[in-house]
């Protein structure tokens, strides 16, 4: 485990990857990522919706993949010191 990297999601979410997507588990899973600091709330936000199952599958966890595959692609010592700062001032 690192610092910074995706964080582990739900059972079973990670087995629906597909193709270039599942470039997200070369990667050491986190303690904070920009999906993480992004979906802090994820809970009460889910509370929120008719349908929080179809929420997540259509919303919340296609958007953590693409912040995530963007991680993978852009990965570098000074973008890792860049989440830690949005962490710290969050």
């Amino acid at each position: 485990m690192s610092l910074v990297g995706p964080r582990p999601d739900i059972p079973g979410y990670y087995d629906k990857l597909e193709g270039e997507e599942r470039k997200i588990l070369e990667l050491k899973p986190g303690l904070i990522s920009k999906a993480a600091l992004k979906y802090y709330n994820e809970e009460a936000l889910l509370k929120e919706q008719t349908d929080p199952l179809k929420y997540n599958n259509e919303v919340i966890f296609p958007d953590k993949v693409r912040m995530n595959l963007e991680y993978y692609y852009n990965r570098s010592f000074a973008e890792d010191l860049r989440i830690m700062w949005l962490f710290l001032t969050k």
